[in-house]
């Protein structure tokens, strides 16, 4: 290995030069694509480069310095603070005045950025002082604001293909004289640790690099026992977060105990917070579910006890318990739906005042002003039941319940149909 890239990681030694031989993310490069286009015109635009760790995002940026004559500064949001934003934002002004030049400033993890940070940019990008290049491994929606997102272009990165990944591999090894280093069982193990990040994958390969005095070539077997093991990706804070709890949730509403189960177990064996999800599955039984089956909600409130009491490891097994019977339980959401119009009309009419028969009469005073007067006590009646009207006076009766043909919510509509039979008699007799 050359002195002058003897300490230089793979991932900066090997970067692309140019745009054709960046490997991945063939949407982007395609000819008629925003970046491309960009390119091979010299007009560039704000852009957010969002994607997984070691998809390329710096690659791009680097590339597009390349690719134009301004001036390029690139910085760390996570090294980086207002200070020197507000230093650069100066730089590029002036720059602008003298040369009518904008400046392009890569910011690497944008996300880490406050808002007061990132509002320091707007007046800059909207002058056109400077073309924003943000890379960020966040979902920009929750993490950049709605001002600057909406003056850039939000180019999305996939995480590399195992195959991506291992022509990434077999190409630095032809460039270093390596190939009979690694077995191809070996180069499948590196690929698959890698979880599509090329810079995870080449990180390996210079450790092993680097190891003189290891028996090669190197092995699955003795690979699997030297490297440490790969760490799940997820993000307790981040949007893998909720594309994780979103996987469970629809698996279930799905009635797929199997990817249930897959997905409890990502989220438990990457470090969620088991109250978190016993809390969603709560949600869930009476979401989705409801009164198909009433010892959902049960069991789930049961198993968020065991959660509690038990902890981490040991309640593993009442969670995917939970998972198992809330995927196989009969679904409704008629709940949930008439929760979401009732909601509406409470909004509408919530001037509305109680009638009057209906109100609660503890005080002299309110007998008087005929509060609880002509109110029917229902246990008086034959079948325990007598119509009266319980909605407001000035609103018409509304039906915002309707009971799903699966489950226990087959009984009940039994019983609500069995009560409209006896409204209807008694308001026919009136």
């Amino acid at each position: 290995m050359d002195n002058e890239f003897k300490y230089l990681p793979l991932s900066e030694k090997y970067r692309p030069k140019n745009l054709e031989s960046v490997i991945g993310q063939n949407h982007l490069l395609q000819q008629d694509s925003i970046l491309k286009s960009m390119i091979s015109s010299g007009i560039f635009h704000s852009l957010i480069l969002w994607g997984p760790p070691g998809s390329g995002k710096t690659t791009i940026a680097r590339l597009i310095e390349s690719y134009t004559n301004f001036p390029f500064i690139a910085f760390s949001a996570v090294l980086s603070g207002i200070k020197e934003v507000k230093e650069v934002m100066k730089t590029a002004e002036i720059h602008m005045k003298e040369n009518h030049q904008p400046t392009i400033l890569f910011i690497d993890e944008i996300h880490r950025f406050n808002r007061s940070q990132q509002d320091a940019f707007l007046p800059f990008v909207e002058s056109g002082a400077i073309i924003l290049i943000g890379a960020t491994t966040e979902n920009p929606s929750f993490f950049i604001i709605s001002a600057l997102l909406s003056r850039c272009h939000v180019l999305v990165l996939n995480g590399l293909s195992e195959d991506e990944i291992r022509t990434i591999i077999l190409n630095i090894l032809n460039a270093e004289n390596k190939m009979d280093d690694f077995t191809d069982d070996a180069i499948d193990l590196i690929v698959a640790l890698s979880g599509g990040d090329a810079r995870k994958a080449l990180n390996i390969i210079d450790i092993l690099f680097k190891q003189d005095n290891l028996a090669k070539p190197y092995q699955r077997s003795f690979l699997e026992k030297y490297l440490a093991k790969k760490a799940m990706l997820y993000d307790k804070s981040g949007e893998e977060h909720y594309n994780l709890i979103s996987a469970l949730h629809k698996s279930l509403r799905g009635s797929d105990p199997q990817a249930g189960l897959y997905w409890l177990a990502r989220m438990l064996e990457s470090g969620e917070d088991p109250m978190y999800i016993a809390r969603r599955l709560t949600r869930f039984a009476s979401e989705d579910i409801g009164l198909a089956d009433p010892q959902a909600l049960v069991q789930a409130i049961a198993v968020k006890e065991a959660v509690h009491f038990i902890g981490m490891p040991e309640c593993t097994v009442h969670l995917s318990q939970l998972v198992v019977y809330l995927a196989t339980a009969p679904k409704s959401n008629a709940i949930y739906k008439a929760y979401l119009q009732v909601k509406e009309d409470a909004k509408k009419t919530g001037h509305l005042p109680v009638p009057l028969h209906i109100r609660n009469a503890p005080t002299k005073l309110m007998k008087d002003l005929d509060y609880g007067k002509e109110y029917q006590y229902d246990h008086d009646f034959k079948y325990k039941y007598y119509y009266q009207k319980y909605f407001p006076d000035q609103m018409p009766e509304k039906q915002y319940y309707t009971p799903s043909s699966f489950g226990f919510e087959k009984d009940i509509q039994k019983r609500i149909a069995w009560w409209k039979k006896l409204k209807d008699e008694q308001i026919k007799e009136k």
